[in-house]
């Protein structure tokens, strides 16, 4: 692939970028986790691409702001490369906002993965090795060591892939749509969001019903019978019912409160 030689411009909203990807947990939160951090770091390229075109600019804000969750590390790549597609979208339109979103969706979970093992199991643990050693010994260079080695790597790190995401970028996407493979790519970075999809709320909605039936001498676990036909029924029940309430208009502020009361009600009750 080819690099793309970067403007002075664009070379001033990368730096810009860079700056902002460590704010990666500001505003952190259960509904759209990294998704605020997103679009903070976001915000340089969509304000340079789409500064004579208010509609657009709010078009690109809402994708920024979609839910959104990786390693602190990949996350300035996604972003960079998110920037290369925001700006092949306004240029000549070869990129629509639902392919930007499934693409920017499909590099979550693996990157996700990938700079986890890497960094926070491996790399992170060599460091407090070093750093504890030292420590121990009641050499404070040990805690400068756990910085250089765990902390500044990753900065550095964050730099050339916020770089390379949009430099090397541009010429994937050109490289895939001369070859006709944007409607798989597309197709597959959707398929592959969803299962991501589908992972998280197994493994992160709960629903735990404590809620047995005796007939005679015989008793009923109702969660047990609900898994046996489909397990995480209760969880994928609730993600729709939230789902549509949001449609509907619900905030998320209260569908919480309503979750926190059904659950003391039915925790009183003895159904969960």
């Amino acid at each position: 692939m080819e690099k793309k030689q970067v403007t002075q411009e664009e070379r001033k909203v990368l730096k810009s970028m860079f700056l902002r990807s460590h704010l990666v947990f500001t505003t952190f939160n259960m509904v759209k986790m990294e998704a605020n951090a997103y679009t903070l770091t976001m915000a340089p390229a969509i304000e340079s691409i789409y500064k004579d075109d208010p509609e657009e600019k709010r078009e690109a804000y809402l994708r920024a702001n979609q839910f959104f969750n990786t390693h602190a590390v990949p996350f300035s790549f996604i972003a960079g490369l998110n920037y290369a597609m925001e700006k092949q979208h306004h240029d000549n339109g070869s990129i629509d906002g639902t392919t930007i979103n499934a693409i920017k969706t499909a590099l979550m979970g693996p990157t996700a993965g990938m700079f986890d093992s890497l960094f926070f199991n491996c790399l992170r643990i060599i460091a407090s090795g070093i750093a504890i050693g030292l420590c121990s010994q009641g050499n404070v260079l040990g805690t400068f060591l756990f910085i250089l080695i765990y902390g500044v790597s990753q900065s550095v790190v964050k730099y050339l892939f916020v770089n390379w995401g949009y430099t090397f970028g541009t010429s994937f996407i050109d490289a895939v749509y001369n070859s006709g493979l944007m409607q798989a790519l597309t197709k597959a970075a959707g398929v592959m969001g969803l299962m991501m999809i589908g992972f998280m709320t197994a493994s992160t909605v709960n629903v735990p019903l404590n809620w047995t039936i005796s007939i005679g001498e015989t008793s009923v676990v109702v969660q047990d019978v609900l898994n046996s036909i489909f397990p995480g029924i209760l969880g994928v029940g609730l993600l729709f019912l939230m789902v549509g309430a949001i449609k509907k208009g619900w905030r998320p502020t209260q569908l919480v409160l309503c979750i926190l009361a059904f659950g003391l009600v039915g925790a009183f009750l003895g159904i969960f």
